[in-house]
């Protein structure tokens, strides 16, 4: 029987870089971290001027904040109508909409590494932005441009939905908000507390869009913020620190989206040795292993068999391998399904992704759909499993936010 999840969250800092790591029962679940070389994060909110139109691309070229720029396509483009609602209508050329010198409100949607040389990073020097701005909660994600309340894409379970439609019914005095899959159970006077401070928070930075500087408006959510966000489904144990600079962080974002959290941060003192090394809590903790592991380009299975994850410009390839292991194909395919979908996230894999299990029959593939596809609903990011092609690889892709893990690292030493 697979154990509970009850996390803990370490937060440490390592060469500037501030990475916040997940465990159950020792076992590493999520990993983020924030590195210095980030000039835009995801979901950071720019005040951008438009420098040229891109016929070709039929996008726009911005100016950011004087210094970096963003590429804006038409399909993320907003227009108001004359009733004030937000229309997403990409039928004309974006020329027709935007012009150079043009002001616009806008929000990365894709995070950009300077002074890197890896594949990803020549794929993505110019963030991509969009005109459609949210700001994420732990429940409820609001919406600028949203008029109604809506369910989050990624809560695929029809029941599931079914039960949180009914409580966007009982929300009728709040709009403009997304329900993440967190909000299913909660009570909706807490759904309604976080709703008046996202609305506030938007409210306050409103009047930053005006003038004719570029700028930057709002920072992304950092590895913090992100992981307790993304967790926040998650019985949380423990969140632990070792510097008062985090602590302030964690009990600043604690205080205003998650006051049940506030009596699990935890600062651990570490004495002699064990706090003068790199990640010293993680050192502490006997997490620095694992990590390391998701450099290499395979995976051993507690059955014997093991997975190899080869990383290309195009797509993921991944393999399955029985080994050692004497079980049936579907045993194995089914503990590395689990695996997979582990490494993915822990990765920040994107993109296509192949996958070559073991061969079974139809109705061993069908099961093996469905046990992927319930596994891939523990990734914050969202994960579409397309099925099996006719030489018989499972065909999958994956929407990332941030830059690999491969990425993010590069460069870094541990």
């Amino acid at each position: 029987m697979e154990l509970k999840l009850a996390l803990q969250i370490l937060i440490e800092e390592y060469q500037e870089n501030i990475w916040a790591v997940a465990l159950n029962k020792g076992k590493l679940e999520g990993i983020e971290i924030d590195p210095i070389n980030e000039p835009v994060r995801y979901g950071s909110i720019f005040y951008a001027k438009v420098t040229r139109i891109d016929a070709a691309l039929d996008a726009a070229f911005l100016d950011l904040d004087g210094y970096n720029a963003g590429i804006l396509f038409n399909k993320d483009v907003r227009t108001i109508d004359e009733n004030g609602n937000a229309c997403k209508d990409c039928s004309e050329a974006i020329g027709k909409t935007l012009h150079p010198g043009d002001m616009v409100a806008v929000q990365a949607k894709s995070a950009y590494l300077a002074n890197q040389d890896s594949l990803w990073l020549e794929e993505n020097k110019t963030p991509r932005v969009s005109m459609d701005i949210t700001l994420p909660g732990r429940y409820l994600i609001y919406s600028a441009m949203l008029h109604d309340n809506i369910i989050s894409k990624r809560v695929r379970n029809k029941k599931l939905r079914k039960r949180m439609q009914k409580m966007i019914a009982s929300l009728e005095d709040i709009n403009g908000f997304i329900l993440r899959a967190a909000a299913a159970g909660i009570q909706t006077d807490i759904l309604r507390r976080e709703a008046k401070i996202l609305r506030s928070i938007w409210e306050a930075f409103e009047g930053e869009f005006s003038g004719a500087k570029p700028h930057l408006v709002m920072q992304g959510p950092n590895s913090i913020q992100r992981i307790l966000s993304d967790l926040a489904t998650k019985p949380i144990e423990s969140i632990e620190i070792v510097t008062m600079d985090h602590y302030q962080q964690i009990e600043k974002w604690c205080a205003v989206f998650a006051p049940d959290l506030m009596t699990k941060i935890t600062p651990v003192e570490l004495k002699g040795s064990d706090a003068t090394k790199d990640l010293a809590l993680l050192e502490y903790r006997d997490v620095i292993g694992q990590i390391e592991a998701l450099f290499h380009d395979y995976v051993l299975l507690p059955c014997g068999g093991n997975i190899t994850i080869e990383e290309t410009t195009a797509l993921c390839a991944v393999d399955v391998n029985k080994g050692s292991d004497t079980r049936s194909k579907l045993s194995i395919n089914t503990e590395a399904a689990k695996e997979i979908s582990r490494q993915l996230r822990l990765r920040n894999i994107g993109g296509i992704i192949m996958i070559d299990f073991l061969r079974m029959d139809k109705k061993e593939q069908s099961y093996l759909l469905e046990t992927l596809k319930e596994e891939v609903q523990n990734d914050p990011c969202t994960v579409q499993i397309h099925g099996f092609t006719k030489l018989g690889l499972l065909e999958a892709t994956r929407k990332r936010r941030t830059p690999s893990l491969n990425a993010r690292y590069d460069g870094v030493t541990i």
